[in-house]
């Protein structure tokens, strides 16, 4: 690796075409972008990614949602129900690496710009298709979105407290993964490329992602034939691990093995536990996890959150406060981490969004460029990979291609 691409992230010099939109497909792409790929985010004419209209929040027209996963790209407007914008497509991809697109399957096939068409124009190129439920099966033609795919997933059965209705789980659990995988699935492929010099097509279906995450409720079903219920506030196979309540607000404690389990005991002044048979091994507290807990929950009441967390972490067992969102926000060690960014978007000024998880010493980050205008790029992008003449894109603009 040379070092201008170790400054630069690990795929510089890799061109993406991004034909997604809203949440799952940009979330994708944000994070090849992170790594330096030159991302060109093809939108509509006129209207753009669904997400840059998602909110509230706006600030000066401009939406938190957007803002959030499209840093580092390029936006271009392209009109692909048009005969001339389908061709612009075509050349763009015949100077890509890789495309991606989350359209409903089969709409891309009408547009002619599926993998089988693309790949006539560039066989090297990795073609990466994000939809709902996959490219085959019963439900391949439905659309996906986070919370139909939280529903067919189980994980509403398994969120929130026993005997309640079911319960979403509060971020995009149905989205963010597959754009995870989907971009796994990109490096894998590139990484084969680079050794058989082939390209293929990837299939990321939601529900798929979804399913995959959901290690140990499938497994304890198969192994039992018994449906998880929802956990609540505690681990359903682990014990004590979960939220337990303090002299003024929740904290969680989670102990994992034997030898935190000591140390609890140690720490709370609690060697009646220690001593008490029923509580020697992790499968003995599960089964007598309810009376453990009100026990528990006896001296836990008798300090703050404060004191108790000052305890519990000195005594080296892995607890935490219940943070809210802006707590996460100011939280010292997430703010050392850098994963709170600001990026100036041209309109709205300086906005916090998260930063990357991805850090690598031998590779840097990609410089951080704010979320793109739309179309902004549209005129650069042509004319540096496509070298169209200033006339020629004037044409396309007069034509609504552009």
């Amino acid at each position: 690796m040379s070092a201008e691409v170790a400054q630069a992230g690990a795929f510089k010099g890799i061109r993406v075409l991004d034909l997604t939109r809203v949440l799952s497909g940009p979330y994708c792409t944000m994070m090849l972008a992170d790594q330096g790929a030159e991302v060109i985010k093809v939108e509509i004419p006129g209207r753009g990614d669904d997400s840059r209209h998602v909110g509230p929040p706006f600030q000066e027209g401009e939406s938190a949602f957007f803002v959030s996963i499209n840093r580092n790209k390029k936006s271009i407007t392209l009109n692909l129900k048009s005969e001339q914008g389908v061709e612009v497509l075509r050349k763009l991809a015949a100077s890509s690496d890789v495309l991606v697109e989350n359209y409903r399957p089969g709409v891309a096939e009408r547009l002619g710009i599926d993998y089988e068409s693309l790949r006539e124009v560039n066989p090297d190129l990795i073609y990466c298709s994000i939809s709902g439920f996959g490219q085959t099966g019963p439900y391949r033609d439905r659309p996906g979105y986070n919370m139909t795919v939280q529903a067919l997933g189980g994980v509403m059965t398994v969120s929130g407290e026993p005997g309640c209705e079911p319960f979403p789980v509060g971020i995009s659990l149905g989205d963010i993964p597959a754009g995870m995988f989907a971009a796994f699935a990109i490096s894998a492929a590139l990484l084969q490329r680079a050794t058989t010099g082939q390209g293929q097509h990837i299939d990321i279906g939601m529900l798929d992602c979804l399913v995959a995450m959901m290690e140990y409720p499938l497994a304890r079903f198969g192994m039992t034939g018994q449906c998880p219920p929802a956990i609540g506030r505690h681990n359903p196979a682990i014990t004590p691990f979960g939220v337990m309540n303090t002299a003024d607000i929740p904290i969680v404690i989670a102990v994992g093995n034997d030898k935190l389990w000591r140390l609890l005991c140690e720490a709370m002044d609690r060697q009646d536990l220690l001593l008490d048979p029923k509580y020697e091994t992790n499968p003995l507290r599960t089964e007598n996890r309810v009376e453990l807990y009100a026990k528990l929950t006896e001296t836990l009441m008798e300090r703050t959150s404060e004191e108790w967390l000052g305890i519990l972490v000195a005594a080296g067992i892995p607890a935490a406060p219940v943070n809210t969102i802006e707590e996460v926000f100011h939280d010292p060690h997430v703010r050392a981490r850098g994963m709170v960014q600001q990026v100036s978007q041209p309109k709205a000024g300086d906005i916090a969004i998260a930063g990357t998880p991805v850090k690598m010493n031998g590779t840097g980050a990609a410089e951080t460029t704010p979320a793109p205008q739309l179309g902004e790029h549209s005129r650069t992008v042509l004319r540096e990979c496509l070298d169209m003449t200033d006339e020629a894109i004037d044409v396309l603009t007069e034509l609504g291609v552009i």
